[in-house]
């Protein structure tokens, strides 16, 4: 006779840090995002490839912030057990309300997530003030009303974004229409730091390469060292950057969100920002 095996041993609550945890807490708001996101319309028998992938979305990201098999991942599971078992009549047709379910399972998750967020933010008032590392306690204050526009040379690019994102109610800091105030470039960019996000446009505005090779389209020299800069102030995850015509992205780039500016850019974006912390009025985006 077959031994049963023993029940997984549950494991430990996983300890994150300060800067972890608020990671988790973004990553979880996007995780939302992507719930409201989805088409039902791309259901076929009550499964697509869209939502297989949420559903691993979801599971690696509660994975990130609980660890696996802890008493917290095991409540918030449900989170990413998305699908609707499907009944199907005699007929062999699959039972005709699978969308509405599956509606149902998203609402459910959306909840559990919705959860989830709120014990990582406890989590991160608990912390003592002293655990908080000395990078986190330097940054500026910052103000999810406004965001900073690093630019090159290409005019019509930087207007566009900058309309966009100014339809979204927010305001958008270009360097050189801000006045000097007696102020050097570096420390201009110093003062208008307090944002919550930074765009970064990559446009071809120069070219060069290794000595003796080939000459190709570069981004401004002055627009990676702003890059830079708020990598290190807002850090990696407060930084978008949109990519237009043949540029190349610098190997060191690693870890900051970039898309290409055709297509869905400004749905990109838009799901940056509320990341971010940003109150997004998603008609404005689509409209």
């Amino acid at each position: 006779m077959a031994r049963k095996s023993p029940p997984p041993t549950v494991q430990p609550k996983v300890h994150l840090t300060a800067e972890q945890l608020q990671k988790g807490i973004d990553r979880l708001e996007q995780r939302i995002t992507d719930l409201d996101a989805f088409d039902l319309n791309t259901l076929k028998s009550g499964t697509s490839p869209e939502l297989q992938v949420l559903e691993r979305s979801i599971e690696d990201t509660l994975e990130r912030c609980f660890g696996v098999n802890t008493t917290a991942a095991n409540r918030y599971k449900e989170a990413y057990e998305l699908h609707y078992q499907v009944m199907v009549w005699v007929s062999g047709m699959p039972e005709p309300n699978y969308k509405a379910r599956t509606k149902e399972k998203i609402e459910e998750a959306r909840a559990l997530l919705g959860q989830a967020i709120n014990a990582l933010k406890t989590d991160l008032e608990d912390l003592e003030p002293s655990i908080v590392t000395p990078a986190t306690n330097a940054r500026p204050t910052t103000d999810s009303s406004r965001v900073f526009l690093v630019h090159g040379h290409d005019d019509a690019v930087r207007e566009t974004v900058a309309r966009f994102l100014e339809k979204l109610g927010l305001q958008v800091i270009i360097l050189h229409e801000q006045a000097n105030g007696g102020r050097t470039i570096i420390e201009k960019i110093e003062h208008h730091s307090d944002v919550g996000m930074a765009v970064v446009l990559l446009t071809p505005d120069d070219v060069g390469g290794k000595a003796g090779g080939q000459m190709e389209p570069r981004v401004r020299q002055n627009v990676l060292l702003e890059l830079g800069y708020f990598m290190g102030v807002l850090g990696r995850q407060k930084v978008c950057a949109l990519r237009s015509g043949k540029v190349e992205i610098p190997t060191d780039f690693a870890g900051v969100v970039w898309t290409e500016m055709a297509g869905e850019w400004k749905t990109a974006i838009a799901r940056e920002l509320k990341a971010a912390g940003y109150d997004i009025d998603w008609n404005k985006v689509m409209s």
